[in-house]
């Protein structure tokens, strides 16, 4: 620890005497200074022994002795040290009574004690503690390399809180607590996911210090990584301001954890060459060379049933991504939110916003995903009902309820940035037909606006919400427009009628009663329907297009 006064009233070299401020020798000494002039407080930095012969003070007078005292302890000096048989043969009553009413320490130094002797015994202890602090770092430094190498990211958070006397988290790059230590770190660990969050906004290698929920402890917070986007964050909780060696540690803790992400980095690109080979033999139909060249990579996910996801980027104006930015901006605080909902507020890249989260939530439940970038999509393999596929649907949810925000303050904007189209469950022999079941859900999900469409819920709902598309109501407009504008002349109802006329099977009874009209004055109408066509309604296919064109435009 740095020197104090009173260990420098124990020097027994020094034979300094304590005249004042008893109660107060604990305090650290950052130096030791000499200074004659009458008011030297602008030469101070705080946490000085001032060392004085009162060769130009009048040390017996007492209001002046009070301004003087007054000053320096204003100034952060910590202590007076008054060298006696030099300009007075015993330290003056009016100086210490000073000190005694302002608390400062007052140091009696004998003339055969040099003020460099004490500047020198300030010095040494300076260095020696830093000598130490440097000591303890580097031995800090070797255990956590020792176990970072022997038990991994775990292990070196549990040194990184033994050497800080405190608690370290490790957050993954969506967010979410991935390890902490000790265990009972987890929850206050979970509480600052939103000051983890609002670290990876700000520009790469970034910290912060936030105070823990109830004033519980002071926690430093790191970015992990050495690119734009952070790969990882950690947190230190510790009780008071971490010293030098602790400081050290962390900072070591920091490379090391860096060096490991950028080597996963590394890795990670070498598993996505090989996981693109491995999704094209799996649409090649060729799922046995698939497991071969996968091997262990990816665990039983080519056996088990998994769930194709497509993802692609879509263009998003700037005023809807000032409007989302600002949706988020200034909310009232409400129940922590996960990962997925956290991540929805990134404004990075969409995609490997989306392969962060999938990827986060697959590590920390321990199962395999597949992920393999393809320009503007990415294409994901996770497992049926797994927490990955979970994640994706969470993220979708989260990034709706974003969007709502947009359509508030921009009415008309473009949405988005963001698609995913979602297989039914499928098997590894049925992978191409779960990546056109992925694509069809993606193509629905551009044409209404929607984040995700999962294939199943095209094939379980109804086919009218497809109509609702500008093309095809461009193609009911054109084809219906004759017939309305006959209707316009007064001369018949001809859309109403075919509309009743298909609705019942082309029964003319029945269609006729629905209508009130006669039968025959109905097939007068169908007739004139074909006569302005120029199509026959006697062909399957032309009532079908007909009977589409008045659903969509039904809809409009």
């Amino acid at each position: 620890m740095p020197p104090t006064l009173a260990s420098l009233v124990h020097h027994s070299a020094l034979k300094l005497t304590v005249r004042a401020g008893e109660d107060r020798l604990d305090v650290p000494v950052r130096w030791a200074h000499v200074s004659e002039l009458a008011d030297p407080v602008p030469y101070m930095e705080g946490g000085e022994l001032l060392l004085i012969t009162a060769l130009k003070l009048d040390a017996e007078d007492p209001e002046a002795m009070r301004r003087y005292v007054r000053r320096l302890a204003g100034a952060g000096v910590v202590g007076l040290g008054f060298a006696v048989g030099v300009n007075y043969e015993e330290t003056p009553k009016a100086l210490v009574d000073a000190a005694d009413e302002e608390g400062l320490p007052l140091l009696e130094v004998p003339r055969r004690t040099p003020f460099l002797a004490i500047s020198k015994a300030v010095s040494a202890a300076i260095a020696a503690d830093q000598y130490r602090a440097v000591t303890a770092g580097f031995a800090a430094q070797r255990e956590l390399t020792r176990q970072a190498q022997t038990g991994g990211p775990e292990g070196l958070l549990a040194a990184l809180a033994s050497q800080v006397d405190g608690w370290a988290a490790l957050y993954d790059a969506s967010g979410a607590v991935v390890a902490t230590a000790p265990e009972w770190a987890g929850r206050r660990a979970a509480r600052l996911t939103g000051d983890v969050q609002k670290l990876r906004d700000r520009p790469a290698p970034a910290s912060s210090v936030v105070g823990g929920p109830e004033n519980e402890d002071r926690v430093e917070l790191h970015t992990i990584g050495t690119g734009r986007r952070p790969r990882a964050a950690l947190a230190v909780g510790t009780a008071a301001a971490p010293g030098t060696a602790e400081r050290y540690a962390v900072h070591s803790a920091i490379a090391l954890l860096t060096l490991t992400t950028e080597r996963s980095r590394s890795l990670q690109a070498a598993e996505q060459r090989v996981g693109a080979a491995v999704l094209r033999m799996l649409l090649a139909g060729e799922p046995d060379h698939a497991r071969a060249v996968a091997g262990d990579l990816y665990g039983e996910l080519l056996d088990a049933p998994f769930r194709m996801m497509v993802a692609e980027r879509v263009p998003v104006s700037a005023s809807a991504a000032l409007a989302r930015a600002e949706a988020h901006v200034g909310a009232p605080p409400v129940e922590r939110p996960s990962a997925a909902a956290l991540a929805a507020t990134d404004t990075g890249d969409p995609l490997a916003v989306l392969a962060d989260v999938v990827e986060s939530a697959a590590a920390r439940a321990g199962e395999a995903v597949l992920v393999v970038p393809e320009g503007e999509r990415l294409v994901v393999l996770a497992a049926d009902r797994g927490a990955a596929a979970a994640a994706c649907g969470e993220y979708a949810s989260a990034l709706e309820t974003a969007r709502a925000g947009i359509r508030e303050k921009v009415p008309g904007g473009e949405e988005g940035e963001l698609v995913v189209g979602l297989s039914a469950p499928a098997g590894p022999i049925a992978a191409s037909a779960a990546y056109k079941q992925a694509e069809q859900a993606l193509s629905v999900a551009r044409r209404r606006g929607r984040v995700l469409v999962e294939h199943e819920q095209m094939a379980a709902g109804s086919v009218l919400p497809l109509l609702a598309d500008d093309a095809v109501r461009a193609f009911a407009d054109g084809m219906l427009r004759p017939l309305y504008e006959h209707d316009a002349t007064g001369r018949g109802d001809l859309v109403a009628s075919l509309r009743a006329w298909l609705s019942k099977h082309g029964q003319w009874d029945a269609a006729a009663a629905d209508l009130g009209v006669h039968r025959h004055t109905l097939r007068y109408r169908m007739r004139r329907v074909e006569e302005i066509l120029g199509r026959s309604l006697d062909d399957p296919d032309v009532r079908m297009e007909l009977w589409l064109a008045l659903k969509a435009s039904s809809t409009e």
